[in-house]
């Protein structure tokens, strides 16, 4: 099966991690920002497709998306429905 986003995230995915950010950096430019046990506490994982992870709210069950980056591991940019 054909995904019509599978080039554009492989592109996004290739440039976030060229030059992956700090924390701070991260937080710089995107606000608040989670490491894997920050968002296990945080969220619901519902699906990863890179560089998205597809996430709900465990406090309002609200649904949404993030960014991260591969290594370090940081979740940012968080997107509801």
């Amino acid at each position: 099966m054909h995904d019509p986003t599978e080039d554009i995230r492989r592109t996004m995915t290739t440039e976030i991690n060229a030059e992956p950010g700090s924390r701070e950096h991260l937080e710089q430019q995107h606000g608040q920002v989670w490491d894997t046990q920050e968002l296990q506490r945080d969220f619901v994982v519902l699906g990863f497709c890179a560089p998205f992870v597809v996430v709900a709210e465990k406090e309002s069950g609200r649904r949404g998306s993030l960014l991260f980056q591969h290594s370090p591991r940081l979740y940012h940019s968080f997107k509801p429905e």
